[in-house]
């Protein structure tokens, strides 16, 4: 049995698709790659830059609750600020 020969033409469209690959995909891919590894240092930098800012706001708004519970003793403290009031114009009036 003997191989069968297989045309000159098949050489040359291998070596124009090994060549257009060489040239123009490789390249290609390489760029393609090359900016996705930059978009992603991108977002893994704004990533880093809002993890610092949320710590932040975390940091300035701890006090809150302790906030919410001076004003609500406040404001029973203005409810009981009247009957003081009243009081303490009752002993003026019997202060000799």
């Amino acid at each position: 049995m003997t191989s069968p020969t297989i045309p000159h033409a098949v050489y040359i469209i291998w070596w124009i698709g090994l060549i257009v690959t060489l040239v123009v995909l490789v390249p290609l891919a390489v760029y393609l790659l090359h900016r996705t590894w930059r978009s992603a240092r991108s977002i893994q930098r704004y990533a880093a830059e809002t993890l610092q800012a949320a710590g932040g706001i975390a940091r300035n708004t701890v006090n809150i609750a302790a906030l919410d519970a001076t004003i609500g003793v406040a404001s029973d403290m203005l409810a009981v600020e009247g009957r003081l009031d009243t009081v303490a114009a009752v002993l003026e009036e019997r202060a000799p």
